[in-house]
C-alpha cells in the first residue's frame, strides 16, 4: 500500500530554456545534469558565505526543469535566479501543480503517476508527485513520516542565512555532489566538512510534555545548548527536530520550556557523528 498526501505549503518553479542545466548547475549545491526523467535530486541555494537560503527537489520533464520548493520561497527564488540569471537563455515561471509526497507502508509497490521521482534523500522518504493524484492521507501525517525518519523541512528545520548543509545532514541526504564544480558558497561549505568545522547538528529528539515553539532554547541542565525546531505531537509525546551543540547529543536528557527531551539521532548520521553519541 502507498500513502499519498497533498503537501499544500509546496509550489511548483519551471526554469525553461537551453541553459537551464548549466545555468542552475553553477548556482546549487548538486549536480543538477543528473536529474532525468523519473530521477530526482535535492539540492541548496547559498548565500556567498556558505548560508542555506532555499533547498528544493529538481525534477525533469521534457524541455524543462521544475522545481519543488516551499510556497513562500517560489518568488524569492525567482528574484534570486533573475539576478543571476546575465545572458543565460533561461525562463522562470510560476505553475499551478501541486505537490504531493508518497510513500509505501508494507508492499513495496511505486505509485502509477507520470510526473513522479523517488525522493532522492533516502529509500524509506517515498516519491515526490507534481500533479494531480487522489490523495489518501493527510499532510500531516506526511508530518509525522518525515520526523521519523529524521528529514528537515526547509524553513522549519533551517534558519536564513544561518544554517550550513553539513551541519543540516545534507551530506548524508544526498543534497551535495562534492565532485561537480564550483557554484554558490561551494568553497566554505567544502572547508566545512573538511576541516571538521561543524559545532552544532540537526538531530531528531523525541519530546514529553508540551510541543516547545520552533526557535526555544534548549537546555543541558543550565546551560544552552541549542534550539527546537520543526515537531509534532500526540496525547503529550512526540517528535522534533532540534539544532544541538554537539556535545549535548551525548546527553541523556534535555529540558525546553515544559518539556524534557530526548536526543534521537538518525541511524543515517555519518559515522563520525555516531560516535559521539552515547553507548
Amino acid at each position: 500500500m502507498i500513502e499519498i498526501a497533498l503537501l499544500p505549503n509546496r509550489a511548483v518553479l519551471e526554469i525553461a530554456g537551453e541553459d537551464r542545466v548549466s545555468f542552475l548547475q553553477g548556482l546549487v549545491s548538486n549536480d543538477v545534469a543528473k536529474v532525468g526523467p523519473g530521477r530526482a535530486i535535492w539540492a541548496a541555494l547559498l548565500t556567498a558565505q556558505g548560508k542555506w537560503l532555499a533547498d528544493f527537489f529538481i525534477l525533469a520533464d521534457a524541455d524543462r526543469l521544475l522545481l519543488d520548493v516551499e510556497e513562500t520561497h517560489r518568488d524569492l527564488l525567482i528574484k534570486l535566479l533573475t539576478r543571476y540569471r546575465l545572458r543565460a537563455k533561461v525562463t522562470f515561471s510560476r505553475l499551478d501543480l501541486p505537490v504531493y509526497a508518497a510513500w509505501p507502508t508494507n508492499d513495496g509497490s511505486t505509485p502509477d503517476t507520470p510526473l513522479q521521482a523517488p525522493d532522492p534523500r533516502l529509500p524509506e522518504a517515498g516519491w515526490r508527485i507534481l500533479g494531480d493524484v487522489t490523495p489518501t492521507t493527510t499532510d500531516a501525517a506526511y508530518d509525522t513520516h518525515r520526523l521519523a525518519l529524521g528529514l528537515p523541512d526547509g524553513s522549519r528545520d533551517l534558519e536564513s542565512e544561518k544554517s550550513t548543509l553539513v551541519e543540516s545532514g545534507f551530506d548524508e541526504l544526498h543534497g551535495i555532489d562534492w565532485a561537480k564544480g564550483c557554484y554558490m558558497g561551494q568553497e566554505l561549505t567544502a572547508r566545512t566538512k573538511y576541516r571538521g568545522l561543524v559545532k552544532r547538528r540537526l538531530v531528531a529528539v523525541t519530546v514529553e510534555g508540551p510541543l516547545p515553539p520552533a526557535g526555544t532554547p534548549i537546555f543541558d541542565g543550565d546551560l544552552e545548548c541549542g534550539t527546537i525546531r520543526s515537531g509534532r505531537q500526540n496525547d503529550g509525546k512526540g517528535r522534533a527536530l532540534a539544532t544541538l551543540r554537539l556535545d549535548a547529543i551525548r546527553a541523556k536528557t534535555l529540558t525546553c520550556a515544559e518539556a524534557t527531551l530526548t536526543p534521537a539521532p538518525s541511524p543515517w548520521l555519518s559515522p563520525s557523528l555516531q560516535e559521539k553519541l552515547p553507548a
